[in-house]
């Protein structure tokens, strides 16, 4: 069972998880962008906050008969939201598909979500214990 408390800040616990999984992505794209054949990948944060926060009718799972069976995940997720390739914007001579100009702007646009969460966080926490004193 969860306390009110941890049910006031679960959205934006859920929040700051996949923004900080999502700027990993970001900055594993920005390290290669040199590296021939590499896929720039992210994720569609509003459906994986949805999904997280178990907005979504979600996906039906395999059963085995076998414990030796695959699970039949199609590829990597982060917190239950698939990781998807970027569009290609410019293609380029060596196979790599990262734009870096579009990449400093994810990461920006990010990492200044990623703050204002924060802040809604410690806005939430200094609420509660003003409510715990009052």
């Amino acid at each position: 069972m969860t306390s009110r408390i941890d049910q006031a800040l679960q959205f934006q616990q859920t929040a700051l998880r996949l923004r900080e999984a999502r700027q990993e992505l970001i900055a594993s794209n920005i390290a290669n962008a040199d590296t021939p054949n590499y896929q720039a990948r992210d994720i569609d944060f509003a459906s994986a906050l949805q999904g997280a926060l178990g907005n979504s009718l979600g996906t039906l799972q395999m059963s085995g008969s076998n414990p030796q069976h695959l699970e039949g995940n199609a590829g990597e997720s982060v917190l239950g939201a698939p990781v998807q390739y970027r569009a290609v914007v410019q293609p380029s001579a060596d196979g790599n598909t990262v734009n870096m100009d579009a990449e400093r702007a994810q990461f920006s646009e990010n990492t200044i979500r990623y703050e204002a969460s924060l802040k809604f966080i410690s806005q939430q926490v200094k609420d509660v214990l003003t409510a715990l004193q009052g």
